[in-house]
Formats: C-alpha cells, sequence, structure tokens
C-alpha cells in the first residue's frame, strides 16, 4: 500500500502525531492543574488528617506530571523546553 496525502495536504501519519502531541499536552495540563489544587487545598486549614491525605494526593499528582512530561518528550524531544 503506498502512502497518500489527504485532501489538506498532510498524510495521515503526519494527522496522527498532530493527535498525539495534542493529547500528551492535555495530560501534562491536567496533571498540572491537579497538582496546583492539590497545593492550593493543602494552604487551607483543614486539620491533619487531611493535611496528610493531601501530602499523598501531591506526590501522585507530581508522578503524573513527570510521566507526562517524559511521554511527551518521547513524542517531542523539543516540547519540553516549548512547554513551560
Amino acid at each position: 500500500m503506498m502512502y497518500t496525502l489527504e485532501h489538506n495536504g498532510r498524510g495521515a501519519m503526519a494527522d496522527l502525531m498532530i493527535l498525539e502531541l495534542a493529547k500528551a499536552r492535555q495530560r501534562v495540563k491536567r496533571a498540572e492543574v491537579t497538582l496546583r489544587r492539590a497545593k492550593e487545598m493543602l494552604d487551607e486549614d483543614c486539620g491533619v488528617g487531611i493535611n496528610i491525605a493531601l501530602c499523598g494526593r501531591i506526590r501522585a499528582a507530581q508522578r503524573r506530571v513527570i510521566e507526562a512530561r517524559e511521554r511527551l518528550t518521547k513524542i517531542d524531544p523539543l516540547a519540553n523546553s516549548n512547554s513551560t
């Protein structure tokens, strides 16, 4: 099978790459927002039990941000310098 251009001038592989990049950027942004919200909740005075749970949530969110950035970097090595 031959690789053919679609009507917009890009091939299907280019469209797939654009979609994967968009999904990866969205994943990073979502993880960063979750982390920011958890940190904001920690700043509120909710008690020790809640703060301990929030610390676990923050650590998990930090891991998700790192993993999402690594995934984006695998797709587009230049994306890491552009995303901050």
